[in-house]
């Protein structure tokens, strides 16, 4: 198969889920909120957050088994370096207002200005985050 045939179908796949998602449902698919809205039981609409949040687990599982070479080699970084990771991308989601998938691509293919700065900003802060820990700290462990 091409090189980039399977991240073009990808994204065909992520474009038709969150069209989907916006056309009979009215939201944005931002994994981020969606997922938040899971962390929050006063919400009423658990059942469609928890069936978009268990489609992405079970897409990722389906292309492990299929195709495990997609996921490149095991990251070795220690548990504290995955924690602090992801406390960091929480965080940066909650200040964004949103995360890549809300603002990258449902924000930008609605044309939201604000979308277009916090892209240009994860993606910059991405850039930064791996220059220092490869070429600054000489990998995090």
């Amino acid at each position: 198969m091409n090189s980039f045939l399977l991240p073009l179908l990808g994204g065909v796949l992520l474009g038709a889920g969150a069209s989907l998602l916006l056309l009979f449902n009215g939201r944005i698919a931002g994994i981020s909120g969606i997922t938040a809205g899971l962390l929050t039981p006063a919400r009423a609409d658990t059942a469609w957050r928890a069936a978009f949040v268990g489609g992405l687990a079970v897409g990722g599982v389906v292309l492990a088994l299929v195709r495990p070479e997609s996921f490149g080699p095991p990251v070795l970084s220690g548990m504290g370096a995955t924690l602090a990771a992801g406390l960091l991308v929480g965080f940066g989601t909650r200040l964004g207002n949103g995360c890549t998938s809300g603002h990258g691509v449902c924000g930008l293919a609605r044309g939201a200005r604000r979308s277009l700065v916090a892209t240009l900003t994860f993606m910059a802060a991405g850039a930064l985050t791996v220059f220092v820990t490869r070429h600054v700290l000489g990998g995090v462990s």
